[in-house]
């Protein structure tokens, strides 16, 4: 048997805006994964953990996981070293030229804290919060789209939230592998189908949604999975309990066309 004793937590704001992030259904998935019996909790695609930060309730053990060096690095360090990270962005500004000299930059010559810096910096201004192909961008309605005081605030809560979080950087399916027991959940938000190579090259393929249906499919613990409604995502994941939910898709979260995404259950 497993506990479901949960501990409140503070909700904290994402520290950069990221492609595909579930602000329009975070509530919808929060509540959903608050319902379900768990005493471990794991993200194997964390990106910029727009639903693990909304979460309201913590179990004993957590656990996060991206692929991206860049993501787990920023997450370490933020957990890590909050303070000398708010110090690296604290001067930092809104600036075109600035944003195409750090795109430019290889982050392998830069130390853990320089390169952490740098991806809040290029993913708070980066066009529709992109991570491949990213642009300028430029806020017309309101304050410019990076503020430092607003970066530190964001970083300090963020690492009193990760304190006792493990951060792995691994392949989604050995994440899932390494922590799947009894009453652990897993919330899955892999690339959309037909956007695999949104987050970089290597990352993630059009073949693996067919491999985590026979992973999950074997789990010992429970599964929450959110996916663009396609038929080839109905076809795969045809096993599981799918429900559709209706969303919009726009730049922070204020576009007008309406989509259909999928929620995926197994228990």
């Amino acid at each position: 048997m497993f506990s479901t004793s949960h501990t409140p937590v503070s909700t904290v704001r994402p520290v950069a805006p990221w492609i595909g992030g579930k602000r329009n259904l975070a509530r919808r998935l929060c509540a959903l994964i608050e319902a379900t019996p768990h005493d471990l909790y794991a993200e194997p695609f964390v990106g910029m953990g727009g639903v693990f930060f909304r979460r309201r309730r913590r179990p004993k053990c957590e656990m996060i996981n991206d692929y991206s060096g860049e993501v787990a690095n920023l997450f370490r360090c933020m957990r890590a070293h909050a303070g000398p990270l708010t110090e690296l962005t604290a001067w930092t500004f809104s600036s075109r030229d600035e944003f195409d000299r750090l795109r430019r930059v290889d982050p392998t010559t830069l130390t853990d804290l320089q390169r952490a810096a740098r991806f809040i910096f290029l993913q708070r201004l980066a066009f529709g919060g992109k991570v491949r192909g990213q642009s300028f961008g430029v806020r017309t309605d309101g304050p410019a789209r990076y503020r430092s005081s607003q970066v530190s605030e964001d970083l300090l809560a963020a690492a009193r939230r990760l304190e006792a979080v493990t951060i792995e950087n691994l392949d989604w399916s050995a994440f899932v592998a390494r922590y799947d027991r009894p009453g652990a959940l897993f919330y899955m938000d892999p690339p959309y189908f037909a956007c695999e190579g949104d987050y970089g090259d290597g990352l993630f393929n059009r073949d693996q949604f067919g491999a985590m249906a026979e992973q999950l499919a074997g789990l010992k613990g429970r599964f929450i999975l959110s996916l663009n409604d396609r038929p080839e995502v109905r076809e795969i994941f045809a096993a599981f309990d799918i429900e559709e939910v209706s969303t919009h898709y726009g730049l922070a979260g204020r576009g007008s066309q309406v989509a259909r995404e999928v929620i995926i259950t197994g228990r």
